[in-house]
């Protein structure tokens, strides 16, 4: 483990280590998917992640709320997001929690955000677009004690329509990997979003940032592959990455099984010398 990562991103390390899993599981707990038994409850969306997370923490060194899916219910969404984070903290509170919000605006609003998603509920890590700059952002930057995952290269079909664009003979999304890792990193408590769906462009943020954490979105109903992630984007001692997974486990039939099997995967992958 590199010496000087922020307090954050060594507890995502010491969980991934301590449960040898790179898997994080993501609570993109949609209420119309949840199976009929979830509806009845006062709190749905808590109840359903509670059942995901007992069935799965074993295999999980993180999990990761997209606050799409709370935040279309108002407040009855908001507050089974807290619950879940509640419940995480009081019964799991060695695996790393990331709120997949992609937040940016100007500085003032995004102290907001800070107070919002870091302090009351109370997340590790949350995803910021980096499009207004690293001065934007200081609020998410300072603090030593969270993570700042930046969005780089992502897994999305249409994202090369900007991320591709040539600057100066490097692609944008290249630019933003080198921005992060010399100039809003001084903390060691950031983290670049790319996408399994490029294993190219992922095996070339490796080379830009070989001693930087990747969240790695796209596995499974996207089209990625994880022997192609681990072969491209591992860094030196077979990690560095977070390999999300949502409804591959949220709605299969048996999500232990599916967790189990995905985690049985990546370690697979690592025994067999990747990268």
């Amino acid at each position: 483990m590199t010496p000087t990562l922020s307090p954050a991103l060594a507890k995502y390390h010491t969980r991934a280590d301590s449960v040898g899993s790179l898997l994080c599981i993501g609570l993109d707990s949609a209420l119309e998917r949840l199976p009929a038994r979830f509806h009845s409850d006062p709190h749905p969306q808590f109840a359903f992640n509670r059942w995901i997370i007992e069935q799965t923490y074993e295999y999980a060194s993180a999990y990761k709320p997209n606050m799409a899916f709370y935040e279309a219910r108002g407040a009855a969404g908001w507050h089974d997001l807290a619950l879940t984070m509640a419940y995480l903290r009081e019964t799991h509170p060695a695996i790393f929690t990331i709120c997949d919000a992609k937040r940016a605006d100007i500085d003032n609003t995004n102290q907001g955000y800070v107070t919002a998603i870091l302090d009351q509920l109370g997340f590790d890590a949350i995803t910021l677009h980096p499009y207004l700059g690293g001065e934007a952002l200081r609020p998410f930057l300072a603090r030593a004690d969270k993570v700042s995952i930046i969005l780089c290269r992502t897994s999305n079909e249409g994202a090369q329509e900007l991320q591709d664009l040539e600057v100066g003979g490097q692609k944008l999304w290249e630019l933003v990997a080198a921005r992060v890792r010399d100039h809003w990193n001084p903390n060691h408590n950031c983290m670049l979003v790319i996408g399994a769906t490029v294993p190219a462009d992922l095996a070339r943020a490796r080379a830009l940032c070989p001693d930087m954490t990747f969240l790695v979105p796209g596995v499974g109903a996207q089209g990625g592959t994880i022997t192609a992630v681990m072969r491209a984007g591992a860094d030196a001692h077979g990690g560095g990455l977070i390999i999300n997974a949502s409804r591959a486990i949220l709605f299969a039939d048996d999500p232990a099984v599916a967790a189990q099997a995905l985690r049985d995967e990546i370690r697979a992958a690592q025994a067999a010398g990747a990268p």
